[in-house]
């Protein structure tokens, strides 16, 4: 989810769930139900690896990877071209192992890639909240030293993008790539910024309390879709407030948005309760495909969704017992992209998975 908060948080807190067993679902790659996905190919074994994307020309990945075993001990970024059949799916590190990272995007130019890091506010990893202080509740840590940074793909950072104090990240691109939509509390709330990346400018376009992440542009520019809460109760939004003020949001209640590019006629699309996230549009620019948990009584297991822009004709895409997320298609259309805990042996290991799409 593009863009998660904290995606290593999310994987720490589901590890207190039970691991998916032979009793449950036959681990798999490909479960019944799952028509629109072919040639299904899972690219990496161990660890937690998620948000991974195409780049502009369908040929790469930037993905990001936490493997303990590897000393990879909060995620970092990766990048690695897509496999041929046959081919071992190989990948190299481009952020600097310092700090933590998230959300990385490929420039256009195909050199180039966008990532938020915390490297500047320490080396060692930012420490995840106690959650036994708030009740075990689900929260996602708001690091202040987050800063989006653009790199090549020799892991040389050429420009600083965001310098506010405050969480900045979740950044995507424009299709033309000359603009970046991201998340920030810089101004007192979780909001989304759109920047133009050549001059610096940019502007807030959104204004509702509540948090408002994971944005992405539509295939044609005109719209956006993204991930919001909304505090409505007096409860709530003490909660949130209380939260914010500590670096901190609750994520359990999000629904799916959509609006004009500049952030005009935003409207809900998806009603559904407990946690809907990680949109992004289809390639034709008319479906929205999202993770969503609100099948599940207890929270989980995740799966992926398709819905029309008013959020009708709701279909369930992935069926795995565990976690599907983070889908993301090639700019043909032809493939898609997620993250998963299928075939994880038992474990709690999530891991990128590829497939032809079939409509």
């Amino acid at each position: 989810m593009k863009k998660t908060l904290s995606f290593l948080a999310f994987l720490l807190y589901i590890t207190t769930l039970p691991a998916q067993t032979a009793t449950t679902a036959p681990d798999s790659v490909l479960f019944a139900g799952e028509k629109h996905f072919k040639n299904i190919r899972q690219l990496t074994f161990g660890g937690d690896n998620a948000e991974a994307y195409f780049s502009y020309d369908g040929k790469y990945i930037t993905f990001q990877r936490t493997n303990p075993k590897e000393g990879l001990n909060c995620d970092q970024i990766f990048v690695g071209k897509v496999p041929a059949p046959g081919e071992k799916f190989t990948y190299k590190m481009i952020s600097s192992g310092k700090g933590r990272t998230s959300c990385s995007y490929f420039l256009p130019d195909g050199k180039h890639i966008i990532y938020a890091s915390t490297f500047k506010g320490a080396d060692t990893c930012p420490p995840l909240p106690d959650r036994s202080k708030y009740g075990n509740k689900y929260i996602w840590p708001l690091y202040d030293s987050y800063d989006i940074y653009m790199s090549d793909l020799n892991g040389n950072i050429v420009k600083q993008l965001t310098t506010a104090k405050g969480y900045d990240a979740e950044g995507t691109l424009s299709p033309d790539g000359k603009k970046m939509i991201y998340c920030s509390d810089k101004d007192g709330d979780l909001d989304l910024y759109v920047m133009e990346l050549a001059t610096g400018k940019e502007k807030r376009i959104t204004n509702t309390l509540g948090y408002d992440g994971g944005a992405w542009f539509s295939p044609d520019g005109k719209k956006i879709v993204w991930r919001a809460s909304r505090p409505t109760t007096d409860e709530e939004v003490k909660e949130y407030k209380s939260f914010l003020a500590e670096g901190l949001v609750a994520p359990t209640h999000m629904e799916v948005w959509i609006a004009d590019a500049d952030g005009t006629n935003a409207k809900q699309i998806t009603f559904l309760e407990q946690a809907n996230w990680a949109p992004n549009f289809t390639p034709d620019g008319k479906h929205i495909i999202f993770c969503s948990n609100h099948e599940y009584a207890r929270g989980f297991p995740f799966n992926m969704y398709l819905t029309d822009l008013n959020g009708k004709g709701l279909e369930k895409i992935s069926r795995d017992k565990g976690f599907d997320a983070f889908p993301m298609f090639s700019p043909d259309g032809k493939k898609i992209l997620f993250s998963s805990n299928r075939n994880n042996g038992g474990t709690h290991d999530t891991n990128l998975f590829i497939a032809d799409w079939v409509e």
